[in-house]
């Protein structure tokens, strides 16, 4: 494919309240709601960037940082990192606003892992990607090596193709 797209063509921002039936019993939004969101934006993103029809391939890196409460406003923010031949990672920063200080804070991040599929279900190439700031291009760096260890991880690579992986350790 021979468009090219950059990180912010790709940008998306959800915002969500918190109410009682997102909640556990200690008034805390639950993992797996948060989760939820998070695909959807992500998903977003991924969309954005090819057009195409885009499944979730893996969830990577989650990290709560600190618990979401009942009432609080959440805002989450993605953006696809890098794209492979059919897949993209996404980057996904989660922040909670105070409803009555409005104050903003970042809570949660992780990496999402999405591939672009046609009508059946089968894979398909997507645009690449082109990042512009130091901070996209760290991402995008970064993304090659998250890849070759989710593969690794998953079965799909051997240790030893790992060539960016075993670059760290040289």
């Amino acid at each position: 494919m021979v468009i090219s797209r950059h990180p912010r063509e790709t940008f998306s921002s959800t915002t969500r309240l918190v109410l009682p039936n997102d909640t556990n019993t200690l008034g805390n939004l639950m993992g797996g709601n948060l989760l939820h969101w998070m695909d959807v934006a992500a998903a977003i993103s991924a969309n954005r960037h090819c057009r195409r029809v885009v499944v979730t391939a893996a969830v990577n890196n989650v990290s709560f940082q600190k618990p979401i409460k009942l009432g609080e406003i959440v805002i989450i923010e993605s953006q696809v990192t890098r794209s492979f031949k059919s897949s993209m990672e996404v980057y996904l920063e989660v922040f909670v606003e105070s409803t009555l200080t409005g104050v903003k804070s970042r809570c949660n991040e992780a990496m999402y892992t999405f591939v672009a599929v046609d009508q059946q279900g089968a894979p398909i190439e997507v645009p690449k990607t082109v990042p512009e700031t130091k901070e996209e291009e760290q991402r995008f760096d970064g993304a090659l090596r998250r890849r070759q260890l989710r593969l690794i991880l998953a079965g799909k690579m051997k240790p030893s193709d790992a060539t960016e992986l075993k670059a760290l350790f040289m």
